[in-house]
């Protein structure tokens, strides 16, 4: 299909990047043009790897580059309570003989944005850290980028802490940059994907899948599904993949524009998104934030996904 949107995925996987990457990989709306990979969730060579891993297992044949191993000034803080110490949980993935371009990530973002005839749209799924640094060293490739679907920030209380969401907290200098850009945003943070349930029924649905893709994919709910026993649900919160599916279909969420401001100084409040919602203050918004989604229509999109591969 010539209609192809053209995307670059940069991420962190990450349990819920492993299964964004996998939702993406065979789905006829989107161009994969590469698969970029930030420090986040785990170190940049763990969460390297696992990239390398998915993309293989998946028969996702795309251009994988690293990133930057740690955020723009502050130390890297790593998510193995949720992830595991290998950053997959333990997940069962062979080893992979794929190999990583040997240019920096931010350095092929720009060779692909520089080649193409098309605008790019970029997907961060993890810390902003690649997205900012890109816009930094090539600002002149700025209005190359169609638009930019995050997962990150939340405009009503954090996972990090009770203010802000992981992806910012870990690198708000970075967000800064990027919701300062004027690059066209659509925030799916944590006011959205907390909507994004996939309960214990429809992960034994994907688990049935006839095939290893469903079966990971399935395994791997279960797995996010321990950590969130004490949010109280029977299944688990699916952030990553909501950036994916606003891609794909962006009438799945709704959005509200907003300025959004990130904070970088508050002893209690560092990484949160600041939502002004007030007239008053919501003058030139930044960003449209997705509020809501049509649950039952994603995970449909998630289950027709993994029935692709064979």
């Amino acid at each position: 299909m010539t209609d192809k949107i053209p995307v670059i995925i940069d991420c962190d996987p990450g349990l819920d990047d492993a299964v964004a990457l996998l939702m993406a990989g065979r789905n006829e709306n989107i161009d994969i043009k590469a698969v970029t990979v930030v420090a986040g969730n785990q170190t940049l060579e763990k969460v390297g790897n696992n990239a390398l891993r998915i993309l293989e297992y998946g028969g996702i044949h795309v251009p994988v580059s690293f990133g930057f191993e740690k955020p723009m000034v502050r130390k890297l803080n790593i998510a193995a309570e949720v992830h595991g110490e290998d950053g997959l949980y333990g997940a069962k993935i062979p080893k992979s003989t794929m190999k990583p371009s040997d240019i920096h990530a931010i350095d092929l973002m720009a060779k692909i944005l520089k080649e193409s005839d098309r605008k790019i749209t970029f997907i961060p799924i993890g810390p902003l850290t690649n997205i900012a640094m890109f816009l930094r060293r090539y600002p002149e490739l700025k209005d190359k980028i169609e638009r930019i679907v995050l997962m990150g920030g939340a405009i009503n209380g954090g996972n990090m802490t009770s203010s802000a969401e992981f992806n910012i907290y870990v690198d708000p200098e970075a967000a800064d940059i990027v919701f300062r850009s004027k690059v066209p945003i659509t925030m799916c943070g944590l006011d959205v994907t907390h909507k994004a349930i996939v309960f214990k029924e429809e992960i034994e649905k994907i688990k049935s899948i006839d095939n290893k893709i469903g079966k990971l994919v399935g395994e791997t709910l279960e797995n996010l599904s321990k950590y969130h026993v004490e949010d109280g649900i029977e299944g688990c919160y699916l952030h990553d993949p909501v950036a994916i599916a606003c891609v794909i279909n962006p009438s799945i969420v709704k959005t509200m524009p907003l300025k959004v401001d990130i904070e970088l100084q508050g002893k209690y409040t560092r990484g949160a998104t600041v939502g002004n919602f007030g007239r008053r203050f919501n003058h030139n918004p930044n960003a449209d934030v997705a509020f809501d989604i049509d649950r039952e229509s994603f995970v449909q999109e998630l289950i027709e996904s993994m029935k692709r591969y064979r």
